[in-house]
């Protein structure tokens, strides 16, 4: 039994959050060492453990009803996520839905979904797990409330360490773009979310087809960064350039942000695409309207990225406002690293993967919705009967 907690967040919210929060859970005792767990995140400096968790915030040994809590407890991640972005999304208005690759290097091959292999947000082979985090990005921020941990092909036939790891049966290797369609329809169908324009980098995904008419085929807007090999396949399947193509377009706009300290500026140039549309298909569907958008950078031979989106060559601003939202989200997930501690879990089941990123989703939330700093704050102290 947890006798005593001490708070060290500042303000009267934290009760009525965690309550919101954790309104979905079936026993007290959940929703107490969710309470304690969330705390630990937001409050313990340096690395997040579950022993520095119990130490600093409970003050005496409880590793176990922790580990137990996150790692091996049955609770359901899905409603907890589905009341943080309804907290986020009342608070400030989303101007788009981010999606980033995450990886969480790691050390042998026992935690789930481990292998090494390339993840483009480190830029090199690693031994890692890969997760795909759906963020809500505004002007005061932004924060993942989706996860998708992305099975490698490896896991699938190799039972026995699904069984130790506890993934379900039906969690199998599926293509980037099939975890963020159903995430996205989620998000919308299930939780209610108003839908942003989607940002995604795509490079990592071979046949960026189907993502593309996926999107369009649920009427979302979207601006997904592509390999040059991308538009080779689209050339390939017929796409058409307009007259401007290359980069001499006299749509352009200049890109400011995180790298202007440092001298450096990006011009963005934009060309319509002619796509054609499927007449032989069971339901044919009309040419898609897609432009390509070029990121040039002074100094760079060739294009800094590349982009493909509906948005159309007449809307550069709001293009390149979505690239900085990118931006932004990176910056983002790189505070969740150093404040909440994203990659800090020493788990390995499938569930405690999904709980950990889950939590961590929420520490950062409630620092965005409370405007809360990393420094310790003033304690108060509750007891639980």
């Amino acid at each position: 039994m947890v006798e005593k907690i001490e708070y060290l967040v500042r303000d009267a919210w934290w009760s009525p959050f965690c309550e919101d929060l954790f309104s979905s859970f079936a026993r007290a005792d959940q929703r107490r060492w969710g309470d304690v767990y969330l705390q630990g995140l937001l409050t313990v400096p340096g690395r997040k453990s579950i022993r520095r968790i119990s130490d600093q915030v409970v003050g005496r040994p409880v590793d176990q009803c922790l580990q137990q809590f996150v790692n091996q407890s049955p609770w359901d991640w899905q409603p907890v996520r589905k009341r943080l972005a309804g907290h986020l999304a009342a608070a400030f208005r989303a101007k788009a839905w981010v999606v980033e690759e995450v990886a969480f290097p790691k050390n042998g091959a026992n935690s789930v979904g481990v292998a090494r292999q390339f993840a483009h947000s480190a830029g090199r082979l690693i031994n890692c797990q890969l997760g795909l985090a759906v963020m809500l990005v505004g002007e005061h921020g932004g924060c993942p409330v989706n996860w998708r941990l992305l099975l490698p092909r490896s896991w699938d036939d190799d039972p026995a360490r699904r069984a130790r790891t506890r993934i379900p049966a039906h969690e199998r290797y599926r293509s980037r773009w099939e975890h963020l369609l159903e995430a996205i329809d989620e998000m919308v169908l299930d939780w209610g979310l108003p839908p942003a324009p989607v940002v995604v980098d795509a490079r990592a995904t071979p046949r960026v087809e189907p993502l593309l008419r996926g999107l369009e085929e649920r009427g979302l807007s979207y601006v997904a960064r592509v390999g040059e090999s991308a538009l080779m396949r689209g050339r390939m399947a017929g796409w058409g350039f307009g007259e401007a193509a290359g980069g001499t377009s006299a749509n352009g706009t200049t890109l400011s942000g995180p790298r202007r300290d440092r001298g450096l500026r990006s011009h963005l140039t934009t060309v319509p695409l002619e796509v054609p549309g499927a007449l032989d298909a069971p339901r044919p569907r009309r040419p898609a309207k897609r432009s390509v958008t070029v990121e040039w950078a002074q100094g760079r031979n060739g294009p800094k990225a590349i982009w493909l989106t509906d948005l159309g060559e007449s809307r550069l601003p709001e293009i390149a406002g979505m690239i900085e939202l990118r931006r932004r989200a990176a910056a983002q997930l790189a505070l969740m690293d150093a404040e909440s501690g994203l990659r800090h879990f020493e788990g390995r089941s499938f569930r405690g993967w999904h709980h950990h990123v889950t939590l961590v989703s929420a520490a950062h939330g409630y620092r965005l919705l409370r405007g809360l700093d990393a420094e310790p704050a003033h304690a108060r102290v509750r007891s639980y009967g």
